[in-house]
Parts: structure tokens; sequence; C-alpha cells
């Protein structure tokens, strides 16, 4: 009966306040604000014991990694596999401590980003990455650099060490590490036609300080270290786009760059060839020889390397065809270059990649294949001689999401799905196992909550954090041969948060607008809230068709920036429509070449349920916010949708889908004529504008170019309709600073509350460059 008090869309006693006897004098909005900044991340984390263990499994698999305790006080603690037993390695405060007197300036605990942690129990050293230098912590406390680099680094050294690839002038030099001998593997490469060398992206342009900024060697080695698998880039005759930092760090004067981008839409795209070396025969007869792969020219659709990879002694490739029609998989010979199809994707309309995935197991004699052939992300195993058929591995109705091991020789999988257990939200994830003989998977998380997992290397044990968004995180080690609970790490307490009269949110399901279609939202309500006051709502939107948008988990749901917005005095909601993710392809379809539309009426159709039930919701007075994808959802809302959306934020926002990278778009537009393009253009319906935008953008923007925001402000001005415009000075795809959140309040302040907005002083001091991200949809958009 609790699970279903869980997951209906009524309140729970945990989650909505009983109205009081009398209710409570309003906060100020000064007051408000205040309670807003102390709501979003980090300084909320510092409010909750146990928030996220970041918990991983060391490389050599023999334990366990993870943080215990509040943001900046943390103990970073080892969990032994063979012992069962945990010891502390060093807190957060004292490593701050260290790293400051190495870097000498201060660190604060707070902001320590240890990322890529590893430990080695036998030699009782400790490794991790910060600001890009590899260092280490020995028993003794001593901090110092890493002698050896990342393992998961770049492969330009040879596996066995004897070998080195090198890049100059735009081609590719072997040398034996040994005597020092060099040969060139290319002589013709040049600067829109290099050799082993990705697209510079914006990022590494503003870092450097120039158009050619030093790249890694983007080469493969094979497993014997005798040859390479490598690529050439051709941008010839690929339009670029260009940028100009107004104001560069210690630099009086702007400096403008031009680069490449691979566009939606464009009809040149840069383009890859792959091709094999053998260095080792190079070296001998100084003089190399490159043996092309039968492999198509690929389009590429991001500004990164083509796929390549070594399986079984032959090369790997995958390729994708322009507009998402088919994902191909090719077993070349890397002695001659003749490959052969071994596995091939081509569900129509399109091929969404973010549900479907081709990977290599030569152990299994094929390749696993996550496709939604039968309408459902299912597994199959495909085999070289039938590369278009496939074995089913599951079945249903409901989504296989990941691969987190295979054992070959027990022929088992260990994957992770949603949709498929019925006592739960179907956007909990569990994970499974599977045999290669097609009988029903195992559950292998059975609690009805969200489950987050990792799995050891050698696929014997599970870390799985437990929640849902009304159930504190769980953290324990599971058998991952029946899902026994073999350690509890720790559980999440957030009750210093709740003592600040903190309203936890509720989950929310109601129906699409077809009245049929069951539908997952969020609901977040102002701290001390009170229920005999009315409330504006505005809808933390996010439409994308990649993924989905409505928290699953305790840690998603307390720490969403949703909770410090409704802290001005309204009610904030998020929703998951139809188009969006994991669903299945029925669900996510509508989505396709129609993102301007897709979920507008759903969201619509939540909202007025939600004020249907809960009175003190004002459904004439509704806002919009959103960042990137969400941005150009914002917009769009408020452009298409006038009469009901009243005010909207939009941040990041790729308004124009043919000025955003080309991969985000075209996985669910596909490559359509002009005319759909235009159609899903911000640009084309900004004469619709009736209430308030708010444009926010950075402007070395290096996922989504300024130039978006730009472009619509002036389609706007254009059309004669009013906007606001806010460039953040040298400010990534990162806009969340605290001048963003202070724009992005007062205008909901003015513009939904009716209120005037607090003088506050500003203690902002000029923020450095943020840090670059993946692009819009690298892991979520």
């Amino acid at each position: 009966m609790a699970t279903l008090l869980l997951l209906g869309n009524g309140p729970t006693p945990q989650s909505t306040p009983q109205p009081a006897a009398t209710p409570a004098p309003t906060p100020t909005i000064a007051e408000r604000y205040a309670r807003a900044d102390s709501y979003l991340r980090p300084q909320l984390d510092k409010s909750i014991v146990n928030a996220d263990l970041r918990a991983s499994f060391t490389r050599d698999g023999a334990g366990i990694l993870y943080r215990l305790g509040s943001l900046g006080k943390r103990d970073i603690v080892y969990y032994d596999l063979a012992t069962r037993q945990s010891r502390s390695i060093i807190n957060e405060a004292r490593l701050a401590v260290l790293i400051s007197q190495m870097a000498g300036q201060e660190l604060d605990a707070a902001m320590l980003r240890l990322e890529e942690a590893d430990y080695s129990a036998k030699d009782n050293v400790l490794t991790f990455t910060l600001d890009e230098r590899r260092l280490t912590l020995d028993a003794a406390g001593v901090l110092a650099e890493a002698k050896k680099g990342d393992p998961e680094g770049e492969g330009a050294v040879s596996p066995d060490g004897r070998f080195e690839i090198l890049a100059r002038d735009f081609n590719l030099f072997a040398r034996d590490r040994k005597s020092n001998h060099e040969v060139a593997l290319t002589r013709d490469g040049t600067r829109e036609q290099p050799y082993g060398r990705s697209i510079p992206q914006l990022a590494d342009i503003l870092k450097a300080g120039t158009e050619e900024p030093k790249m890694p060697v983007s080469v493969q080695w094979s497993p014997d270290s005798r040859r390479i698998l490598s690529w050439r880039l051709d941008t010839r005759g690929v339009a670029r786009l260009s940028m100009t930092q107004e104001n560069p760090p210690g630099s009086f004067y702007p400096r403008s760059f031009q680069y490449v981008y691979p566009l939606a839409g464009a009809a040149k795209l840069p383009q890859a060839t792959r091709f094999a070396i053998d260095v080792e025969d190079a070296l001998k007869r100084k003089r190399a020889t490159i043996v092309p792969l039968d492999v198509p020219s690929e389009s590429l659709l991001y500004p990164a390397a083509p796929d390549l990879g070594w399986s079984g002694g032959k090369a790997r490739v995958q390729w994708t065809e322009r507009g998402y029609k088919q994902l191909v998989v090719y077993e070349a010979d890397p002695k001659t270059g003749k490959a052969t199809v071994v596995a091939r994707e081509t569900v129509k309309p399109i091929v969404t990649v973010t549900s479907s995935s081709l990977r290599p197991a030569p152990d299994l004699g094929g390749e696993l294949d996550i496709s939604e052939r039968t309408g459902w992300a299912q597994l199959y195993l495909v085999r070289p001689d039938d590369p278009d058929g496939g074995i089913p591995l599951t079945r249903g109705e409901w989504e296989v999401l990941d691969i987190a091991h295979v054992d070959a020789k027990a022929h088992t999988i260990l994957l992770t799905g949603v949709g498929r257990e019925r006592d739960r939200n179907p956007y909990y994830t569990a994970l499974y196992r599977v045999t290669a003989d097609g009988k029903p998977p195992l559950l292998l998380t059975p609690e009805p909550l969200d489950h987050s997992v990792e799995v050891s290397p050698d696929g014997n044990w599970f870390i799985d954090a437990m929640s849902s968004p009304t159930v504190p995180t769980r953290t324990v080690l599971r058998s991952a041969q029946d899902g026994r609970i073999v350690s509890e790490l720790a559980t999440a307490d957030a009750s210093a948060l709740f003592a600040t009269g903190y309203t936890p949110p509720e989950p929310f399901t109601g129906v699409a607008a077809d009245g049929k279609t069951p539908l997952y939202g969020m609901i977040w309500r102002p701290a001390n809230f009170d229920p005999k006051r009315r409330y504006p709502i505005i809808d933390a939107v996010y439409t994308g068709p990649t993924t989905t948008n409505v928290p699953t988990s305790w840690g998603g749901a307390i720490t969403a920036g949703a909770g410090s917005v409704a802290q001005l005095g309204a009610i904030v909601v998020s929703i998951d429509g139809t188009g969006t993710s994991r669903r299945g392809q029925a669900f996510r379809l509508p989505a396709y070449q129609n993102l301007g539309e897709v979920g507008l009426d759903d969201h619509i159709a939540m909202i007025r349920q939600m004020a249907a039930k809960y009175p003190y919701i004002d459904a004439t007075r509704v806002g919009v916010y959103g960042g990137s994808a969400g941005g150009y959802d914002a917009a769009r809302f408020v452009l298409r949708r006038p009469e009901f959306f009243k005010v909207a934020v939009a941040s990041s926002g790729n308004h124009d889908l043919r000025l955003d990278k080309a991969w985000w778009p075209e996985v669910s537009m596909g490559n359509p004529d002009e005319a759909t393009w235009e159609r899903n253009s911000n640009m084309s319906v900004a004469r619709n504008l009736t209430g308030k935008l708010l444009l926010i953008h950075g402007d070395i923007d290096d996922n989504v170019p300024v130039t978006e925001s730009l472009r619509l402000a002036n389609a706007l001005i254009t059309a004669g309709r009013d906007v606001d415009l806010v460039i953040l000075p040298n400010t990534t795809h990162r806009v969340a600073q605290p001048f963003f959140w202070r724009k992005l309040r007062d205008y909901f302040t003015r513009n939904l509350l009716d209120e005037k907005p607090p003088v506050l002083p500003l203690p902002i001091a000029a923020p450095a460059p943020a840090p670059a991200t993946p692009a819009i949809g690298a892991v979520t958009k």
C-alpha cells in the first residue's frame, strides 16, 4: 500500500504539509531570495548527509571507493571486498589543505572535484585527477604528481611501450622509443585534411588562444602493438562558425576565432575515412604503407573522432548514415582493408541512437544489439552470417537501457532496464541477469525503487544506490548472482534541510492531452508552504526526446534547481510528455521532425490537472523556464501557446536547430527538407509573442552558439515584439552562476508574481571561464 502512495498523484503525509490553523506571514521577497540561494547547490548539499557517495569499484576490482558525510566534510572511504571492512583514507577538508599547499592558493573543500579517483590497497595510494593534473596521495599523507599518466588516456604509445605515434604538420610519424628512430607514416596532410587529428573544439581553441591548438593523436593500437587504426579528416567546403570573446582574461582587446562545428541540416559535413598502418613494418623498412579500410566515408555529426577499434585481431568500425537511417558495423582486415558487414540496424523511420546501440561480443560470436525493431528497445545477439537478423535475448514491452557486464564463459549478461516491473514507476531503473538461451531475465533489484548501479570489473558484485523522490538514497553492495545485499554502505539523511522548513517534492501522475496516456511529473513547493494562499505555477521544461526530465531518484528530486526557484513563492513543476524517452518508440515518435510542437499540449493538460487537484495553484499565471534544449522549449512554449504561458526565461537555447551541432537535432529530425527545419525554428513564430521573454546566453558557449539567442532576439525585434536579452561574459554553456539566478528570479518576480525584486548587493567576483561541458545530448542534452 505504501508503494501505491509513492506512485500515485495524491500527496503523501511526508510530501504535502497539512493546512495550518493560522496562515504564517508571507516572507519578504528578500527573505525568499535568500532562501532560494540556500537551496541551490553546492550550498544545499551541505545540509544533506550521504547525498551521493560517488561509490565506484577500484580499477583492480579489489574494493570500493566512496565518500561519507556532508559536502566539504566527507571522509573518502575504502571498502575491501575480501575482508568486508571499511577504512577512511582521508577527510576532504584535510585533502583540500594539502592541495592548497601544493597549489599555493586556498581551495574550499566544498568545491573539491576529484575525477577518475582510484585506490590501491596494496600500495595504500589514492590517485585522482584535479584540474587536468593526475595526483597521488600516499599512506604518509604526501601529495604528489602522479608518476604515470591516466591508464584510460590517449593511446599514442603502443601497449607494449615499444612505439609511439606523433602528430606533426598534420601528418603522423612513428618513433621507436628505444632507438628514437622515426619514420613518416603519412606525408600529404594539410590543415583541411589532417591525419589522426579530430576537429578542434571551441573550448580547446579558447584555452590555447589559437584556431590550431595542439590536439591529441587519434589512433587505436592493435593488442599486439604492431598496427594502428586511424583516420583522415576532410573539412574542405565545410562552413565555419565565428565567435568573438569580448572580454578575454588578461587582454584589453577582444579576440575572434573561426572554427568547424558540424551543423544540423548542412549541405556539407566534415568527412572521415579510416585506414590501417603496420607500424612495426614501417620502422623496419623506413617507409609506411597506408591500407584504406573498405568502409564508406562518414559524415561527422559532432567534432570528435569516428568509431574505431579492434575485435579478435580485426578492425571493428561502426558507421552511421547521415540522418540516422542506419548503423552498420564493419569488420575489416588491417592487412588488405577488405571489410564485411557483420551487423546492421535499420529501424524506421529513424534509428534513435540514444535508445539503440551495438556492442562487440566476440566471445559470444557476434554483436550485442539494443534495437527498437519491435517498438521497444530489446537485446539481440547478431551473428556475422546474418547481419540483419538477431537472436532475441529479451522480449516484451519494456526498455533495455545498457549492458553492464558480459560473462562470456557463463554466457550471461547483466543489463539495466525500465518499465518491466508493474509494481513501480515505469521510469525506475532495475538490474537484470540475462542468459544467452533467452530465458526470462532475473531481477536483481527487487525493491520498487529507482536503482543506480555499478557492476564490478569481474561481474560478481554491484553497487546499488536505491531511492525514489520520496525515499532517501540507500547505498548497498549486492551479489550479482542473485541480488542479495552483502553490505550496507550508507543511507542519505536530509534532517538538517527539513529543519529549515523545506517542503519535499511530490510525484504527480496524470494523463496526456489525448485524455488517456499516463504521464509523470513532479511538484516543488516553497518552504513553509501555505495551502490557503494562491501560487503562480512555473514549468521547468525539457522536452528533449533523447532523455527524460522528471527526477526518479531522491537526490535528483531534492537537489533540483526547481526547488530553489519555488522559493520565490511559486509552484514549480516538471513533466515528461509524449515525445520523451524510455517509454517505447511509439511514445517518443511524436517528436520525429516535430520538436517545435511535441509535448506542448501535454504540459498544458498536466498543469490544468494539477490546478484542478490543488486549488492553491493559479493556472492563470503560468511561467516556463529551461536551458539548452529546454531553452528552446521555454521560448517555444511562450511563442506557440501565448494564451497559456505568460512569462518565459530561455537560457542557452538552440532556437534554430540548423545552428546546433548536427547529431542532437538529426537524432530526432533525420535530415529533412528546409521547410521542416524552418517550421521547427523559433524564429519562424517570433511574431506570436504577447507575453514576456528573457533570453540568456554565454558569449563563448561551446555547445550551442550564442548566435542562436542573438538571431531570435533579432527576429523578435524585426517582428515588432519586445524581448529581453542578457549575454553573460566569458561564459560557456554552463550559465548557472549567481547573476543568472538573479536575473531569472527578478524576471518571474516582476512579471509573474507582480512584485518588486529586492535591492541586494551582488557579491559576484568576475567569474572565470566556465569549464567546457559535453555537447547537448552527449550524455543528456
